[in-house]
Order: C-alpha cells, then sequence, then structure tokens
C-alpha cells in the first residue's frame, strides 16, 4: 500500500513546530546590530562579536500565532500572487495566450523544413534560448520574484512542446535563480555583500562570469536530458496525472478553435486609444531612462521609443484580431517590466499595478463587460489561494525561530566551528552555513546584512580574500533558493505552476546536491588566485 504524501501546508506546519520545539533546547541568544550606509543605502548589520545570551524564549502557543504574523511579514507575496492569479485569468479568458502559443508553435514547426533546426531541434533551441534569457535576468538584476509572473506563461508553453509543467518550471524559475546564483551584476547579493564587506563593488566579476556560465550550462542540460526524457514516455513525469489541468485546457483551447480569431470590436479600439495616450504621457514625463549596470550608467530614450513601437504594431495587430492586440499588450507589459526594474528599481507594488492593468486592459479589448472581468478576476485569485496559503504558513517558520531567539544562536556556533579549521575547512564551513541559513532566512540582502559583517573580518584574520567569503555567500544564497520550503517565491511559483512542493523536492534534491558540490569546486580556486577589480 503506498502511503500518500502529506499535503505541503502540513509538511510546513510540521517545519513550524519543529523550529518551536528547538526553542525549548537552543539557548537563546542575539547579536546587536548598527545602521549604517552600503552603496547609498542605509542597511541594519551585525555588530561583530556582540553575540550575547538573553533570556529564554520557548514557544509554545505561538505557533498558531507565527501563522498569522507569517502572513503579515509575506502580505505582498500573498498579494502579489492573488493580483498575478486573477489578471491572467482574465487574460486567459480571451485565449489570446493559447493562441500566441499556438502560432509560435506552428511557427517553429515550420522551421524544421531547414537541417539545421531540424537537426538541433527546434524545441531544443527554445529552451536553451529561454533559459538563458531568464539566467541572465537573475545574474544582472536579480529577477526572483519577477518570475512568478512568467511561470503561468512558459508552464502552458511546455506543455504545448509536450514536456511536463516541471520543465516550463526549470525553463523560467530555476533559470533564473541559477542567474541568482552566479550572479555578476546584481546589486541584491553582490552589490550588498560586496559593500559590507568594503571591496570594489563587482569586482572579480571575469570569474563569476566563468561561474554563471557554467552553472547555466548544467541547468539547461539537465533540463533539456529531462525534456528529451518525458517527450519520449510522458508517464515518467510525477506530474503526468496533475498536469492534466494544463492538457486539458490546451484541448479547450483547440476545441474553439483558435484560428477563428474574434475581430476587434470598438471596444478594442478604445483600449488601444486610451493605452497609447497613457504611453504618451508617461512618454512626456520621464523621457530618459538611466539604466544602472554595475558601475556604470547608461542613458536612453527608453519609454519614448517603446511607446512608439506599440503605438505601430498595436495598430497592424488590432487590424488582425483582438486577441493578437492583447498578446502585443502581453509582450509590451513584459518590456516596460524589464524597463521598470532596471531603470526605476520597481519591485512587487509597480510590478502588480502594472499586470493588473494589462489584465483589466486585456478584458476590456476582448468586450468583456464589468462585471464579467471582476468575474474572471476572482476565479484567478481562487486558483491560486492555495499557493497564498502556502506561502503566509512558510511565513511562520520565520517567526517562530526569530521569536524563540534561537537564530542568532546558530549562527554563531557555526561561526565559532571555523576558529581552528585550515583555509579550504573554513572555506567549505562558510558554504555550508550560507547555505544552511538561506534555508531560514531566504532573502539574499536580509543575509548578507546578517552574515558579511561576521565572515569578512574572520577571512581577514586567517589569511583569506574577502571575495572568497562573498563567493561562499552568493553560492550558498542562490542555490538553495530552488528548493527551501520558506522561500514565499518558490512555495508561490509552484503553487503557480500547480506542481505540489514535495513532489518537486523529491525530483529536485539529487540536482542541488550536485549544485552544492559545484558551487564548492568552485570556490576553490578563490583560495588561491586574486580576483581583480575592474
Amino acid at each position: 500500500m503506498i502511503k500518500k504524501v502529506p499535503h505541503t501546508l502540513a509538511i510546513i506546519f510540521s517545519l513550524i513546530l519543529f523550529c518551536a520545539l528547538l526553542t525549548w533546547f537552543v539557548p537563546s541568544g542575539k547579536f546587536d546590530h548598527q545602521n549604517i550606509e552600503v552603496n547609498g543605502v542605509e542597511r541594519s548589520v551585525v555588530v561583530n562579536n556582540s553575540y550575547h545570551r538573553v533570556e529564554n524564549s520557548p514557544q509554545t502557543w505561538q505557533v498558531f500565532g507565527s501563522v498569522l504574523e507569517g502572513f503579515e511579514k509575506q502580505s505582498l507575496i500573498i498579494a502579489f500572487i492573488l493580483i498575478i492569479g486573477g489578471a491572467f485569468q482574465i487574460l486567459g479568458s480571451s485565449r489570446a495566450v493559447d493562441s500566441g502559443i499556438f502560432s509560435f508553435l506552428n511557427f517553429t514547426k515550420g522551421l524544421e523544413k531547414y537541417s539545421f533546426f531540424r537537426k538541433t531541434g527546434v524545441n531544443n533551441i527554445v529552451i536553451i534560448l529561454t533559459m538563458i534569457m531568464f539566467s541572465l535576468f537573475g545574474s544582472i538584476f536579480g529577477m526572483s520574484e519577477e518570475t512568478l509572473a512568467f511561470v503561468v506563461i512558459i508552464v502552458p508553453l511546455a506543455i504545448s512542446m509536450g514536456y511536463d509543467s516541471i520543465t516550463g518550471f526549470l525553463m523560467v524559475y530555476a533559470a533564473a535563480h541559477i542567474g541568482f546564483t552566479g550572479a555578476t551584476l546584481n546589486p541584491f547579493t553582490i552589490g550588498i555583500a560586496q559593500g559590507l564587506s568594503g571591496l570594489q563593488l563587482f569586482s572579480g566579476i571575469g570569474y563569476r562570469i566563468f561561474c554563471w556560465a557554467l552553472l547555466t550550462i548544467f541547468i539547461i542540460g539537465v533540463t533539456l536530458f529531462w525534456a528529451a526524457r518525458v517527450k519520449k514516455n510522458p508517464a515518467l513525469s510525477p506530474m503526468y496525472s496533475a498536469d492534466k489541468y494544463w492538457r486539458e485546457r490546451e484541448k479547450e483551447a483547440v476545441s474553439e478553435n483558435r484560428s477563428l480569431a474574434k475581430k476587434a470590436t470598438i471596444s478594442t479600439w478604445a483600449v488601444f486609444l486610451v493605452v497609447s495616450l497613457i504611453l504618451v504621457l508617461f512618454s512626456i514625463l520621464y523621457p530618459v531612462t538611466t539604466f544602472t549596470l554595475g558601475t556604470g550608467s547608461y542613458t536612453f530614450v527608453c519609454i519614448p521609443v517603446a511607446t512608439l513601437v506599440f503605438i505601430i504594431l498595436g495598430f497592424i495587430s488590432i487590424r488582425g484580431s483582438a486577441q493578437l492586440f492583447i498578446m502585443n499588450m502581453l509582450a509590451f507589459t513584459i518590456i516596460f517590466l524589464v524597463i521598470g526594474v532596471l531603470g526605476y528599481q520597481w519591485y512587487l507594488k509597480e510590478i502588480s499595478a502594472l499586470f493588473l492593468a494589462m489584465g483589466i486592459s486585456s478584458g476590456a479589448a476582448y468586450g468583456l463587460n464589468t462585471n464579467g472581468i471582476v468575474s474572471e478576476f476572482i476565479s484567478g485569485a481562487k486558483d491560486m489561494l492555495t499557493a497564498a496559503l502556502v506561502v503566509g504558513m512558510a511565513g511562520g517558520i520565520i517567526t517562530i525561530l526569530e521569536d524563540g531567539m534561537i537564530l542568532d544562536t546558530m549562527l554563531n556556533s557555526l561561526a565559532q566551528t571555523m576558529e581552528n579549521a585550515g583555509k579550504s575547512a573554513t572555506v567549505a564551513i562558510m558554504y555550508l552555513i550560507q547555505t544552511g541559513i538561506n534555508i531560514f532566512i531566504p532573502s539574499g540582502s536580509a543575509k548578507a546584512a546578517l552574515t558579511m559583517p561576521i565572515m569578512a573580518p574572520f577571512s581577514d584574520v586567517i589569511g583569506l580574500s574577502r571575495q572568497v567569503t562573498v563567493m561562499a555567500y552568493q553560492f550558498g544564497d542562490g542555490i538553495t533558493n530552488m528548493i527551501t520550503p520558506t522561500s514565499a517565491v518558490l512555495i508561490g511559483a509552484l503553487g503557480i505552476a500547480k506542481i505540489p512542493y514535495e513532489v518537486w523536492f523529491k525530483w529536485f534534491w539529487k540536482i542541488l546536491v550536485t549544485l552544492i558540490v559545484i558551487g564548492f569546486l568552485l570556490l576553490i580556486p578563490t583560495i588561491f588566485i586574486e580576483l581583480q577589480g575592474f
């Protein structure tokens, strides 16, 4: 008899109980903190050698209250997930994405008449280019939360190509976080860690580019291998039964005969006019955009150019069909997302507003009335409810550790294990500490503020370069982002892809171990070579 795997919510609540149990046996303690300016931003960091014991605070009934606090701490992510679910449900009601995928697949099939594409495999090229793009996004500007908006696009694409939801998840989430691991110009990890360590900002980029390329090649190889197996035998996938949702959605779109596109109506033209006028207004307000990459800044008339191209392509697409115009809006939503994140430091508030506007505009362009748009939004938000609940409960794990005052104790105990170790052993311990801490503190910037003030001075004492310490932090922060249950982004992305956490863990853990080993091997050269600045 096969035992049924507990629900993800049950697993997370069990982790909360386990952490509460630890508060009864692990002594409470804390570090002092101070505010310092790092790259122009004030951050609270740990004062080195300031750890001290405090009164024990064992957790009991607080395990139930921690759930509420978890929801409070993760409220932005939870709201973002619900808004994304609602916005894309409105978009999905127009069948524009399904139509776009259908047209894209027909286009790729047409490429197979050329020998290069036939021998290489068009689908393989699509997978490779998609993963390189998301990996670059993760490496350059730290794409993480933004992947939530793309999971709902890439997973159906993977299903339509004959793969499974795991393949689609690897193409977007894993690729972005491999880029996050091999960060080159990521201001949220490398920028903060090097700033706290007193290093030249983004120095050592040459070796980091090498690490990024190697890690990206590895995850692409894993994805291609898995995709080929699933394509040959779909039943091999642990998501074969669960992916019925995506397959039925695809069949439904086919049965509605997507080739008979809906003609643009008065409401479609009205949306085109309103959106165009809004973009013209933004072009006037923001005529130039300054992008900061590494230590360099680049100014360009981005928004006016994007607006002009949108109006031209919008006019062309709207004469084809309402769906084609909606796909044009989706494409430019992604373009403006990139502009906003790189040029204006957008985060969840701005990104959710962008996609909500896209969803409402899509519904209006397709001819839905107000009640119809609201109904579709509520339906989409309902689909994301389980994911939102899991994200909120996962935040309770951190709450219990913090309220029980044992998180700093665990960090201090781990740091003491490095005192009498050699250089190689110390690097390995640093790496394992950062990897372990990431399970409890998935935020890269928060972990840098907590650990770098301790690790960086310690590396001086034993004769290690501070660059080594930053690299150990970088790899330890990124790799476990792809499996830690306390990561709101991971849990949210899995919920959107409809992949249970336990299924993902069981499928991915061997790959994770391999990545951890690769990360350690990439750290070894940094002990013996000097990572140069610019």
